[in-house]
C-alpha cells in the first residue's frame, strides 16, 4: 500500500513529510484537501487528525498526524532501507543534538515566521491586507533568532555539522520567506546563515518539490 500524505501541496508542513519521503526513497500519494470544510469533517476529526489540522498520514493502515511525529517515525522505519541518507543519526549524543536543534527550530524559528507567512503570503494569497504591526514584531524578533544562528553555525555547513531533520524543517518556510515574501535580506546579510540556507535549499530532493509542485 502507497504512503498517503492527508494535506495541501502549498502546506509548509506538509511540505516538510514530502521532502523527507523523498530523501528516504519513498513513493507517496498526496490526498488532496482543498477546503477547511474537509479538514473540519467528522469523518477527517475522527480519522484523520482530531483538531482539524494538516497533514495527517496513513502507511499501510497505520494512521499518524503532527508533523514532527510524523517525521520520526518515517525515520524510525525507513531510513537507510531505500537511500543512504541519514535524517537522525544512530549515535545517541549525535541524535541528541538533532533532537536539540528541532527544539530550537520549533520554539524560536518557526514560531516567529510562520507569523510572518501567514501574513505576508497567506493573507495576500486570500485578498486580505497583512497586518503590519504583526510583520514587525516577528520581523524584529527573527532578527533575534537569526543573530544566535549566525553564531551557532559559525564554521559549520549545517546545525550539527551534517545535513540533519533538524535542517530540513526549516526549509519550507524559509523558502516562502525569501522567494515569495520578500524577505530574503534576514538571510543574505548575515554569511553563516546565508551558506547554510544555500546548502540546505539546493538538496536535489527539495529542488524536485519546488518544481513538482510549483512553489516559485
Amino acid at each position: 500500500m502507497t504512503i498517503q500524505v492527508f494535506g495541501h501541496t502549498t502546506s509548509t508542513f506538509c511540505l516538510v513529510l514530502f521532502h523527507i519521503l523523498k530523501e528516504l526513497g519513498l513513493s507517496y500519494e498526496v490526498v488532496q484537501l482543498n477546503s477547511t470544510e474537509e479538514i473540519k469533517s467528522p469523518e477527517y476529526l475522527a480519522t484523520k487528525h482530531p483538531f482539524g489540522k494538516i497533514p495527517s498520514l496513513n502507511d499501510d493502515g497505520f494512521q499518524i498526524y503532527e508533523t514532527r511525529a510524523i517525521a520520526r517515525y518515517l525515520i524510525n522505519k525507513y531510513q537507510g532501507t531505500k537511500t543512504s541518507t541519514i535524517l537522525i543519526p544512530s549515535d545517541v549524543q549525535k541524535a541528541a543534538l538533532v533532537e536539540q536543534f528541532i527544539s530550537v527550530e520549533a520554539s524560536y524559528f518557526t514560531q516567529p515566521l510562520s507569523k510572518l507567512i501567514v501574513q505576508l503570503v497567506f493573507k495576500k494569497r486570500h485578498g486580505k491586507e497583512p497586518d503590519l504591526k504583526i510583520v514587525n514584531e516577528t520581523r524584529e524578533e527573527l532578527n533575534k533568532t537569526l543573530d544566535v544562528y549566525e553564531k551557532l553555525l559559525e564554521g559549520k555547513d549545517y546545525l550539527t555539522g551534517e545535513f540533519s531533520l533538524a535542517d530540513l524543517l526549516h526549509i519550507p518556510y524559509t523558502f516562502y520567506a525569501i522567494n515569495i515574501a520578500g524577505e530574503s535580506e534576514l538571510w543574505d546579510k548575515r554569511p553563516n546563515v546565508s551558506r547554510w540556507w544555500k546548502n540546505i535549499s539546493e538538496r536535489e530532493c527539495w529542488k524536485n518539490i519546488v518544481t513538482e509542485y510549483k512553489l516559485a
